[in-house]
């Protein structure tokens, strides 16, 4: 079964954001490349044992088994040795990415207290939006009594936009909640 989001977008916004951007060539519409999700935890260079309900947390997030992600040099400061497991990350790709993000925008963010919308600041220049979270008990599929340990985690969506007005165009046709006035 195709992801909703993903028939959305072949048969309405493609051909919306063709018009809207004055693109002759349907190739050159901005798409959904992939969505990375990335959690960080600092404290797992102390105890190790931290990172296991990390990776869970984010396979049920994403539907995936995550990468850990390791040190890549040493930094005495922070306790971190070169080689060390300091977090997890997934890329999700295709028909996942479409579904993570339609629960992205309809479930997930409507959650967040205080909710006034995403920032339209937070794009790279390259058409990419990277989106933090303070805790990833926004998304239904965390169960709130087995989590130890709030943890925020970075969402990064590559669009094939060559500028971020072609990528906000194309995440606000998704439905993107961009804040007013911002």
């Amino acid at each position: 079964m195709a992801a909703r989001l993903r028939e959305k977008y072949h048969k309405e916004i493609k051909q919306t954001l063709q018009k809207e951007l004055g693109l002759e060539n349907p190739m050159a519409v901005p798409r959904l490349e992939k969505i990375v999700l990335n959690m960080g935890l600092g404290e797992a260079t102390q105890n190790n044992k931290l990172l296991d309900p990390l990776v869970a947390d984010l396979a049920a997030i994403a539907g995936q088994k995550p990468v850990t992600t390791k040190a890549k040099k040493s930094i005495a400061a922070f306790k971190v040795r070169e080689g060390m497991s300091i977090g997890a990350m997934v890329t999700l790709r295709h028909d996942r990415a479409y579904e993570f993000l339609d629960r992205l925008i309809s479930t997930a963010l409507p959650r967040v207290r205080d909710f006034r919308g995403v920032s339209t600041k937070s794009f790279d220049g390259r058409g990419n939006y990277t989106l933090g979270l303070r805790d990833q008990l926004i998304f239904p599929e965390i169960d709130y009594s087995k989590v130890e340990k709030l943890k925020g985690m970075n969402i990064t969506i590559v669009t094939t936009a060559q500028d971020d007005n072609s990528a906000r165009a194309l995440l606000r046709a998704f439905g993107m909640p961009f804040r007013q006035g911002a």
